[in-house]
C-alpha cells in the first residue's frame, strides 16, 4: 500500500482548470535557418499543434503539455535535434497516459521525465549511426500541467517564467557554465549576461548517453501566466521586461509578437521562440501572498512507491557536465527525420573507428611496396647501361 505524501501538491478534478496558450517561433536575424522548435499538446484529447494559433481548452484528466526545444546546429544538425525532440516526448507522453484513468502526480510527473530521457536516447542513437551528425543536440524545457499543477523537465538553458499579480520569476535553472559560477559567487548575473561564455551549456538532449532531468513543480492560481522560451529571446531581453510585456498585453498572440521584436531590435543574433500560457477557471484559487513562486524540486522517488520500477534507472541518471557549445546551422537532408528505437552502442562506434584504422594501415603497406618495386626496377634499368658505355683507349707512352 501507498502512503499518500503530504509534500505532493494536490488538485481537484472536479471543478475545470482552462488554459488559453500561443506560441511562435522566428528566425531572428542573423541565422539562415530555425533550429527552434515548439509543441502545444491537450494530452487528454489527443491534439496538438506546432503553428502560431491560438488555443483555449480545459486541461483533462492526461493533462496539457507544452515543450520548447534549442537545437545546436552545424555537423550536428540542430534542427533534426530539436523536431526529433519534440516528435519523441508527444509520442512516449501519449503512449504512456493512455486509459480512462487519470494518473496521479507522481505517475504524470514521471512519465514527463521519462520522455525527456528518451528523446535523448533516441537523439543520441541517431548520431550515432549517422557519424556526420555527431554532438547533435538540443535543449529540452517541457512543461506538463495536471489538475492545478505544472511540472517541468529541464535540460539545457531553454528557460520558463512564472508571472503573477505582475511579478515574474524563473523557475527553471539553466544548466550552464554561467549558471554554476553564480551559485559558486564568482560571478553576479549582471556580470554573467555580458560574459563572452554565456552560450555554453552544461548539458543537451543528444550528445551524452545520459543526462539528468532537472524535474521540478509549481502549483498554479487563477490569472498566472507561464513564459517558455529559448535563449534567443532570455539572452536578449531581461526577465522583468518579458515580465513586463506579457502584464500589459491582454492579447497572447500580441505579448509573444512584442518579445519576438524586441529580440531582434537587440540584435537577434539566435533562433527566438516562445510560448505563453494564461490559466483560469474555477478549478484554480486566487493567488496568495503567501505563494512560493521559484525552482521547486519535485519529490520524485521509487523507494516510497510513487513510481514504477520502469523509472528507477532514469532517477539515477547522471550527466558528465562537458561544456556544450552551440554552433552555426547547416543543410540537412530529406531523410533526416527517420526516428530508431535502437540502444546506442558505443561499442560499435569503436568497430568502425577500429576497421578504419586497419584499412588505412593497409594502404600505406601497399604504397610503401609500390614505392619499393618502382625503386628497385629504375635501378637495374640505369645500372646496366652504365656498364655498356666504352672506356676511352689508353694513350701510349
Amino acid at each position: 500500500m501507498t502512503v499518500p505524501n503530504p509534500s505532493l501538491p494536490k488538485h481537484s478534478p472536479r471543478e475545470p482548470v482552462i488554459v488559453h496558450v500561443f506560441g511562435r517561433t522566428d528566425v531572428g536575424r542573423t541565422r539562415e535557418h530555425n533550429e527552434d522548435a515548439f509543441v502545444v499538446a491537450d494530452l487528454t484529447r489527443g491534439t496538438s499543434s506546432l503553428e502560431p494559433e491560438l488555443l483555449t481548452h480545459t486541461v483533462g484528466d492526461h493533462g496539457t503539455l507544452f515543450m520548447v526545444a534549442d537545437g545546436m546546429g552545424g555537423a550536428a544538425a540542430g534542427e533534426i535535434a530539436s523536431a526529433m525532440a519534440i516528435d519523441v516526448v508527444l509520442e512516449e507522453l501519449t503512449a504512456a497516459l493512455t486509459g480512462d484513468e487519470r494518473p496521479t502526480d507522481a505517475v504524470f510527473a514521471a512519465a514527463i521525465k521519462r520522455a525527456t530521457a528518451a528523446a535523448n536516447a533516441h537523439i543520441h542513437t541517431f548520431a550515432l549511426e549517422h557519424p556526420e551528425f555527431r554532438g547533435m543536440g538540443t535543449t529540452a524545457t517541457v512543461a506538463g500541467v495536471l489538475g492545478d499543477t505544472l511540472y517541468l523537465a529541464q535540460v539545457g538553458d531553454s528557460r520558463a517564467y512564472l508571472v503573477r499579480n505582475g511579478v515574474g520569476r524563473q523557475i527553471t535553472k539553466d544548466q550552464s557554465l554561467m549558471q554554476k559560477l553564480i551559485e559558486a559567487g564568482e560571478l553576479t548575473e549582471e556580470e554573467a549576461e555580458q560574459s563572452e561564455r554565456r552560450n555554453i551549456i552544461l548539458q543537451a538532449l543528444g550528445p551524452e548517453a545520459t543526462i539528468k532531468v532537472d524535474l521540478t513543480h509549481q502549483t498554479v492560481r487563477r490569472g498566472d501566466l507561464l513564459v517558455l522560451c529559448s535563449d534567443g529571446l532570455s539572452g536578449q531581453v531581461r526577465g522583468d521586461e518579458i515580465t513586463r510585456i506579457v502584464t500589459e498585453e491582454s492579447s497572447l498572440a500580441s505579448a509573444c509578437e512584442r518579445m519576438i521584436d524586441r529580440a531582434n531590435e537587440m540584435g537577434g543574433p539566435d533562433n527566438i521562440t516562445v510560448i505563453v500560457a494564461r490559466f483560469d477557471g474555477d478549478g484554480l484559487v486566487a493567488p496568495a501572498g503567501s505563494d512560493d513562486v521559484g525552482h521547486r524540486v519535485f519529490p520524485l522517488s521509487s523507494d516510497s512507491g510513487q513510481v514504477s520500477a520502469i523509472d528507477h534507472s532514469l532517477s539515477q541518471v547522471t550527466t558528465s557536465e562537458i561544456p556544450v557549445m552551440r554552433r552555426p546551422t547547416r543543410e540537412l537532408p530529406h531523410d533526416a527525420f527517420v526516428l530508431t528505437t535502437t540502444i546506442p552502442d558505443d561499442n560499435a562506434a569503436k568497430r568502425r573507428s577500429r576497421g578504419s584504422l586497419i584499412a588505412l594501415m593497409f594502404l600505406l603497406v601497399f604504397l610503401g611496396g609500390a614505392m619499393w618495386w618502382v625503386y628497385r626496377t629504375a635501378e637495374q634499368v640505369v645500372v646496366p647501361r652504365q656498364s655498356t658505355t666504352p672506356t676511352p683507349a689508353s694513350t701510349a707512352p
